[in-house]
């Protein structure tokens, strides 16, 4: 039986839970029923990376099978998918920050489910975190009294601590204090982590069951606004990449005027030429409008 760290264990049964509530007939599926998981996957994951590291949560799923003697047969052994990530920013693609603070606006029927929602909006708008980042979050990463965040360090990008904006801390507080307790205590009887280890642990974002958040339930929150913007793609990912640039674009051009260095160390960059790739020069950015308003046949 192999070994796995405590963090990739943790990451493999979370992936191979996800696995095997969209798959009813995992333990016998056969390699086309994979690739319809795959399928899934693709339309609700943009980021490759996502995508290959789920799959090999399957694969030691099956590996485990395997190693107890429970299938012979190993699906997805020799699956490589061949999904590649481009690193050009699009920029016809990007929001203004006006047009990301409007996500804000978004009507929910439960005030418990506003607030949490806002929650996560307000994450992704301001602080441009990636989804695994948010659910990476620890209730004591949130310093309320000082009004700033602490992101961990991940294998991709570098810990930081930013500050929170003020429409922010109100939101955070009732989260932590009066909507996430409650939450805790919903339906925990059905879940495999109690409510007490939960809350131990101190996973700040959690789902309306009462359970951890895995990062889907951002991407279809997320999802769930594209009508906003028919025709742009909405997603975790442009958020990101519109804060990012719009932090770095002149001031003169509705911009914020920061420095590579500064926005840097904000987006968690271990190379300035990832951050470079954000800055957008005056003839870049006339390219963008003819092509977002006049786009050439």
């Amino acid at each position: 039986m192999r070994k796995y760290s405590m963090e990739t264990a943790k990451m493999y049964e979370r992936d191979i839970q996800h696995f095997l509530d969209q798959t009813p007939n995992a333990k016998t599926a056969l390699y086309a029923d994979v690739m319809l998981y795959i399928e899934k996957l693709r339309k609700t994951h943009e980021n490759p990376r996502t995508i290959n590291r789920m799959l090999y949560g399957v694969k030691a799923y099956y590996n485990y099978l395997n190693e107890t003697n429970q299938r012979e047969t190993h699906p997805c052994k020799s699956l490589k998918l061949r999904d590649a990530k481009t690193k050009q920013v699009q920029l016809q693609d990007l929001f203004t920050e006006t047009e990301l603070e409007s996500l804000l606006d978004r009507k929910e029927r439960y005030e418990s489910l506003r607030i949490r929602n806002q929650v996560i909006i307000s994450l992704l708008i301001y602080q441009a975190l990636k989804a695994g980042e948010i659910i990476n979050l620890k209730t004591p990463d949130i310093d309320l009294e000082k009004g700033t965040i602490y992101i961990r360090k991940t294998r991709k990008s570098n810990a930081r601590k930013l500050e929170l904006k003020p429409n922010q801390i109100m939101s955070f507080y009732k989260y932590i204090h009066e909507v996430r307790p409650i939450l805790l205590e919903k339906n925990h009887k059905d879940t495999s982590l109690s409510a007490g280890a939960l809350a131990q642990e101190g996973q700040l974002i959690i789902n309306l069951r009462g359970q951890e958040e895995t990062g889907e339930g951002i991407n279809y929150l997320v999802e769930t606004m594209r009508h906003n913007y028919p025709g742009r793609k909405l997603s975790v990912r442009t958020i990101r990449q519109s804060v990012i640039a719009n932090l770095l674009k002149p001031v003169s051009a509705g911009g914020k005027g920061k420095g590579l260095r500064e926005v840097q160390y904000f987006a968690g960059h271990r190379k300035i030429s990832s951050t470079e790739r954000y800055r957008q020069t005056g003839l870049e950015e006339l390219k963008t409008a003819i092509m977002k308003y006049h786009p050439l046949g």
